[in-house]
């Protein structure tokens, strides 16, 4: 019953942040909210009784896929000014 309740909690959470993430006109904030939608799927998805799927998620889509977008935002600011 913990982990319905828990899941449900997770699932709402995930929608709230992925419409924050593409709303938001604030890119830092856009990248985080992206980040934290995975890092949080990864969370579901252990609770789901899916291991390697949650460690995939969280290395790629929460860990290297942040860092990828945080790297391209640094290039992109350094080029324009």
């Amino acid at each position: 019953m913990l982990n319905i309740i828990l899941a449900i909690f997770l699932g709402i959470l995930i929608i709230v942040l992925a419409i924050m993430a593409v709303l938001n006109k604030n890119i830092v904030v856009a990248i985080i909210a992206a980040g934290a939608v995975s890092l949080f799927a990864s969370v579901l998805y252990l609770i789901l009784a899916a291991p390697d799927v949650a460690m995939t998620e969280a290395a790629i889509g929460s860990g290297l896929s942040t860092i990828i977008f945080f790297y391209v935002l640094n290039k992109i600011n350094r080029q324009n000014g």
